[in-house]
């Protein structure tokens, strides 16, 4: 099945410093392209890939589970620490979840780590329902495009598959015993109101981390979708700025092609 327009994965070979983007659950690298294309410009070595199953069509997701998200990511980010002496993770929902994975499982290949709304739960009273529905109803509404900014769209499935939602539970279930094994820098931002992930996940996952440097940035003008939202340039300063710190080279290096 081709990939949608605009759901392309995107690589841009910078300097020695990488960062690894992860898109959330139904969406695509477009939500992440802009952060992408901030950091490439200011010389980072940048990788977005584009989730199993998704950028195509929802029955496409039906056949996947987290095991396979979780693996492209992992696989992704080994590319990265073999060409850069410095990684970061980076993730928005269900991304921001699977780059905490990364971080705990990888250790010291990973130096910092950068969530935007991260997912902690499937909540609502459904999520209990998910191991039986699945198997009586295929799909559920939607949920890409919780934006404010007027005129700005994530390019997401109009359809959430069960099957997918509950392999999403699991997953979140079995990360939140791993967050104690996050250790490193992170930097959290999560927006005021979020009709997607409730506040309650960011201060979950704070709790849970090991990290002694730790920072919480509230995005008051974005709904869930913030890296395309009114605060969008402010997250991609703030990672930039928080990248710096931990790596003095970023901003400071040449860039390349944009591929």
């Amino acid at each position: 099945m081709p990939v949608l327009p605009g759901a392309e994965p995107y690589r841009h070979e910078g300097g020695k410093t990488g960062v690894l983007l992860c898109h959330g659950f139904t969406g695509s690298p477009q939500s992440l392209r802009p952060w992408a294309e901030h950091h490439a410009a200011h010389g980072l070595t940048v990788s977005v890939p584009l989730l199993p199953g998704h950028g195509t069509r929802w029955e496409d997701m039906q056949l996947t589970a987290w095991q396979d998200w979780y693996a492209e990511v992992d696989r992704e980010l080994r590319v990265l620490t073999a060409r850069c002496s410095r990684v970061f993770v980076a993730g928005l929902s269900m991304g921001g979840a699977l780059a905490l994975r990364l971080a705990a499982r990888h250790g010291e290949r990973v130096i910092g780590a950068v969530v935007v709304n991260p997912a902690n739960k499937v909540h609502g009273l459904s999520a209990y329902a998910l191991p039986v529905a699945r198997h009586l109803v295929r799909t559920t509404k939607g949920i890409a495009s919780d934006i404010a900014k007027e005129g700005a769209a994530e390019l997401g499935y109009d359809r959430v598959p069960l099957h997918a939602a509950h392999s999403l539970r699991v997953f979140l279930r079995r990360l939140d015993g791993e967050l104690p094994q996050v250790t490193q820098p992170l930097l959290l931002l999560r927006s005021a109101q979020d009709h997607v992930v409730p506040a309650a996940d960011s201060a979950r996952v704070l709790s849970r981390v090991s990290s002694t440097d730790v920072t919480e940035i509230v995005l008051e003008h974005s709904y869930h979708v913030a890296t395309l939202d009114v605060d969008a340039d402010r997250i991609f300063e703030e990672s930039l700025a928080f990248m710096g710190r931990l790596a003095p080279s970023v901003g400071k290096e040449g860039t390349a092609s944009v591929g």
